[in-house]
């Protein structure tokens, strides 16, 4: 099942400051990708999908929050997993990329990889799919430059958040065919993106999935949109309590 794209961005903020953020945007013709497939956290990103085996993703992520590089972790937990033929396992950290397709994944499989991202996918109308998803992330990405957006929520003229560009790759590549089995309908989807600059309020929509829907991507981007609104509107009636820390100073 699946297919899904890891990326890195690495930026320096209106202040200067150098920072990292680490994402991944899944969909697949079954429920519930979301609590499968990505793993993220301020060092990496990593997706575990085909037959998927969890342990990959959660373990990889531990590896290298531990200091290993992806390709050394991702390829020692490889090593020592008698599936690994079935599986589809790529992922980025702040130094490299990785990408493993195992030669019993379902047609057609694949993977593209560059030092900043990766695509893959399994069970899908065809390589376009892949291709058109990383293309379409190369044409918004943010690395190495500045990016002016600032805040909670976000000010500035600065690119789109990472989370919704991950959304718009996804977006492409479903276009382009995506997963082939017409015959599923309940399908899910999930984003999810992780940085290593703070916020006085974390953003919502750096964080979401549709479990179970016959419209993956065009429900998570609906989503993504009404978590930013609630997100701004939130920040707008409750900025006292937020700035005071403490519930206060909410008013009705």
């Amino acid at each position: 099942m699946t297919f899904s794209i890891c990326a890195r961005e690495s930026y320096t903020n209106e202040d200067g400051d150098e920072h990292d953020r680490f994402g991944v945007a899944v969909t697949t013709r079954l429920p519930g990708v979301g609590t499968l497939c990505p793993f993220v956290s301020e060092n990496c990103a990593v997706a575990t999908q085909s037959l998927v085996n969890v342990e990959l993703g959660r373990r990889g992520i531990a590896y290298v929050d531990d200091g290993l590089a992806v390709e050394d972790a991702l390829e020692a937990l490889l090593n020592a997993d008698e599936g690994a033929p079935q599986r589809q396992l790529h992922g980025v950290d702040a130094d490299g990329s990785f990408a493993f397709s195992g030669d019993e994944c379902g047609d057609w499989y694949g993977h593209r990889r560059d030092e900043h991202y990766t695509v893959a996918g399994n069970l899908l109308t065809g390589e376009s799919v892949i291709d058109t998803t990383a293309e379409t992330y190369e044409s918004n990405a943010v690395h190495e430059t500045t990016d002016d957006t600032s805040g909670s929520p976000r000010t500035g003229d600065g690119p789109d958040p990472f989370a919704k560009r991950l959304i718009d790759a996804l977006a492409a590549g479903d276009l382009e065919g995506g997963d082939k089995r017409d015959g599923l309908t309940v399908q899910s989807a999930a984003v999810i993106v992780e940085t290593t600059e703070e916020y006085d309020v974390t953003p919502p929509y750096n964080n979401l999935r549709v479990d179970a829907t016959e419209t993956p991507i065009s429900d998570l981007r609906r989503t993504y949109e009404l978590a930013v609104t609630g997100y701004e509107d939130t920040l707008e009636r409750y900025e006292e309590a937020y700035e005071e820390d403490s519930l206060d100073e909410v008013s009705e």
